[in-house]
């Protein structure tokens, strides 16, 4: 006869089966309870469910549960809600749809075998139907993230792939999203669902709370429905499904935000789908989406990589090189000074051989602007004299870094007194002259020169020569002085992202350097840094678009174009401070090329 602690009042209870000592009855019990709990309308179904949910994310690759039957009984638990309202509305219930599809996506994250087994069980269709939104967003969230771990399988992609409709429903969720969680929750903080809130907050936070978690889960939301495509897109058959206009044009903004750093996004499957010949066709089409993997290519982002090779490729294609050529070759010029990014090693030379293949290429040339090919060559010429100061005198070399020094200092002069037109022309001039190997001056002097159009209010340039200046840096893109200034020009140019990304390097350089100048005092954070990194975390809010089109905030409030309104920089000159000159206000005016 089985043993029951006396104080629990259910026979049969899974907590008490669970600290049963005899294997084999433990076993017995178990299998039985997933069997039988689907059939059963006791209250408190919700607490064993919770717990197994614990267990799931503690233990994912324990296999104990997965041989008694848990995916059986989680598949039949979400159609019984899905079914039966009256259950669902009882007790507790309403939590039970998501643990279970959560446990489905916990035991198949790491596991081939188990999701082989879930795949048995049959739990891809009851996760549809939550992908097609049958109950809410929260649900959606963790059926979209449980059929992405079935996906990523070679031996369960094709069970996942027959259901023709979870592509379709993946874009849609994708795109739709940010709006959703927007629109149903994060709007109206009185009409939220209690049980939404428990979830989200786990009854630890208020509404602040359930405010920064929902946008979190949001971008959760986006990017697991990104994943999931992703396992799509590695297949040509489903690359017309996925390469429609109105997606592709989406693609580079789905970054994930602050709250979800560590996910490729959009930019990882745009990758995906230029590694392609069928994929690249369609993204060279779009204009839009060269232009942002432009700018994703020459930013901070995390995944500055995934941009350039999606540039490369599109130039390798005799296909579609004519129609990126003169968008791409600009950006992937200014990034040609970078030696190692990440795992990518040697990736300038990477850069130079696929220019040089270009514009050797006959097919190539009708295609390229006398002012791209001049300017293809003029890098292509740097590299040969690279290779010739290799074997130049040393005397010969230190002359023309004197040289070189001198006229930078002759800019400087010139930008103390005003003239900055020809302290740009200047620093132009010692680049002319500072040996290629020299990257440390060069440095400088790329990014005093970006300071310079800057206050010429040429921020195309000025991000070009902030880039190279990075990219010449070592480790890359840890120039604080060059991360502030590109970050004012993104700001100029309405970029707020890349801007927003720039700044917060640039604080977290300001606190590890050892210049006085640019080291945050008593680890304060430089006021002007603050107020660009306020203004552009307003501007690149996560659900910014979904809360101006719902009337969450004027389509004016905290904008981050143009330099015009409230926060432009006519009406407050410090927002011109260079890196070096902290709380001096003289419009930007003071030296700032000195060799560092």
């Amino acid at each position: 006869m089985e043993k029951h602690i006396p104080d629990c009042p259910y026979p049969g209870c899974f907590f008490c089966v669970m600290k049963e000592g005899n294997p084999n009855k433990r076993r017995a019990s178990i299998m039985k309870f997933f069997r039988e709990l689907p059939s059963q309308d006791d209250d408190g179904q919700v607490l064993p469910i919770s717990g197994l949910w614990n267990t799931a994310m503690a233990h994912p690759n324990d296999p104990e549960f997965i041989e008694l039957g848990i995916f059986e009984c989680m598949s039949a638990l979400i159609w019984k809600g899905l079914k039966n309202r009256r259950w669902l509305s009882h007790d507790q219930n309403i939590y039970i749809p998501y643990y279970a599809a959560h446990i489905i996506g916990s035991y198949t994250m790491n596991m081939e075998d188990f999701a082989e087994t879930a795949v048995n069980a049959g739990v891809i269709p009851p996760l549809v139907e939550l992908l097609r939104g049958r109950l809410t967003w929260v649900e959606q969230r963790v059926a979209v993230r449980a059929l992405g771990h079935l996906a990523t399988y070679a031996s369960t992609f094709p069970a996942v792939a027959s259901h023709g409709e979870i592509l379709e429903l993946c874009i849609q969720l994708a795109m739709s999203s940010l709006e959703i969680v927007y629109s149903h929750f994060y709007q109206y903080a009185d009409r939220r669902l209690s049980y939404h809130c428990d979830l989200l907050t786990r009854g630890m936070g208020g509404v602040e709370m359930e405010s920064r978690k929902a946008e979190e889960w949001a971008s959760q939301l986006q990017c697991w429905s990104l994943q999931l495509i992703n396992c799509f897109a590695f297949k040509p058959e489903f690359l017309s499904t996925i390469c429609k206009p109105e997606f592709l044009v989406k693609l580079p903004g789905m970054w994930g935000g602050l709250v979800n750093e560590n996910s490729p996004a959009g930019i990882g499957l745009l990758r995906t789908i230029c590694h392609h010949k069928f994929g690249r066709g369609p993204v060279s089409s779009c204009p839009g989406v060269i232009e942002s993997l432009c700018n994703i290519a020459r930013s901070s982002d995390d995944w500055q990589y995934m941009a350039i090779d999606c540039l490369l490729w599109l130039l390798q294609d005799p296909n579609t090189f004519h129609k990126v050529i003169e968008k791409a070759a600009p950006a992937v010029l200014d990034l040609a000074e970078i030696q190692t990014l990440g795992d990518h090693k040697k990736l300038g030379d990477s850069i130079l051989n696929v220019l040089q293949e270009s514009i050797n290429s006959t097919g190539n040339r009708n295609s390229i602007s006398n002012r791209t090919q001049e300017d293809i060559e003029s890098l292509l010429d740097s590299r040969e004299r690279f290779k010739w100061e290799k074997s130049m005198p040393k005397e010969d070399l230190h002359i023309k870094q004197a040289a070189a020094l001198v006229v930078k200092l002759e800019g400087n002069s010139l930008f103390s007194s005003g003239n900055i037109q020809a302290a740009a022309l200047k620093y132009s001039e010692a680049l002319s002259l500072c040996p290629v190997r020299s990257k440390k001056e060069r440095v400088v002097l790329y990014s005093n020169r970006a300071q310079c159009y800057l206050l010429l209010q040429q921020p195309l340039t000025a991000i070009s020569d902030a880039t190279r200046a990075l990219c010449l840096h070592n480790p890359v893109n840890r120039h604080a002085k060059s991360l502030w200034r590109r970050a004012q020009a993104y700001d100029m140019i309405g970029l707020a992202k890349e801007s927003l990304l720039d700044a917060i390097l640039f604080i977290n350089e300001c606190s590890n350097s050892m210049d006085p100048d640019l080291n945050c005092r008593q680890n304060k954070v430089p006021d002007y840094a603050e107020r660009l990194v306020k203004k552009q975390m307003k501007a690149a809010w996560l659900f910014r678009e979904a809360a101006v089109k719902h009337g969450g905030i004027d389509c004016e409030e905290g904008g981050g174009g143009g330099g015009g309104g409230g926060d432009g920089y006519g009406s407050d000159d410090s927002e011109w401070e260079t890196a070096s000159e902290s709380d001096v206000g003289d419009g930007g005016r003071k030296e700032i090329g000195g060799n560092e």
